[in-house]
């Protein structure tokens, strides 16, 4: 007669992910004075109004409508430091609420247009348009206490209209 005995069987549990470590997401900026953008798909060149910029990708409203989501293309941005062109990627459609918006995340940039968008970026921050929390300090820049009373000043008179 054979007798059986249970077997064990171990297996490797992956450990959690350590939360601390947890990947902030880069703070997002709302672009001032409705800039635009030349954004080319299959060598077909197109106007988008950008939206939102980050270090990582942003959204525009585009005239051509929506891209599908994964489609490569090319974003050609001029900033007071100069042409940004970066390879992109488009994402989903409806970014920041807006449904003929796409979301895309930049792929590629070449130098020269990574420090001219990191410097336009990073003046867009000082002046008060990113989502990001204010310094430490406590105290809010200038320029975003005077964007605040702007907000304030239009919502305002359109509610009088």
């Amino acid at each position: 007669m054979t007798v059986w005995f249970p077997a064990a069987i171990l297996l490797e549990v992956s450990p959690k992910p350590d939360k601390s470590h947890k990947k902030t997401r880069a703070p997002r900026i709302r672009v001032p004075n409705n800039e635009r953008a030349i954004f080319i798909v299959d060598e077909s060149k197109f106007v988008g109004v950008i939206q939102r910029l980050s270090l990582t990708g942003g959204s525009a409203v585009l005239a051509k409508g929506p891209i599908p989501r994964g489609i490569m293309g090319k974003l050609i941005l001029n900033t007071v430091f100069g042409k940004v062109t970066a390879q992109i990627e488009f994402l989903q459609t409806g970014a920041d609420g807006t449904p003929l918006a796409p979301a895309f995340r930049f792929l590629a940039m070449d130098a020269d247009s990574s420090r001219r968008f990191s410097a336009a970026a990073s003046q867009m921050e000082e002046e008060g348009f990113s989502d990001a929390p204010p310094p430490a300090s406590g105290k809010a820049p200038l320029s975003q206490l005077l964007q605040s009373v702007r907000r304030l000043a239009a919502s305002l008179s359109s509610t009088r209209s």
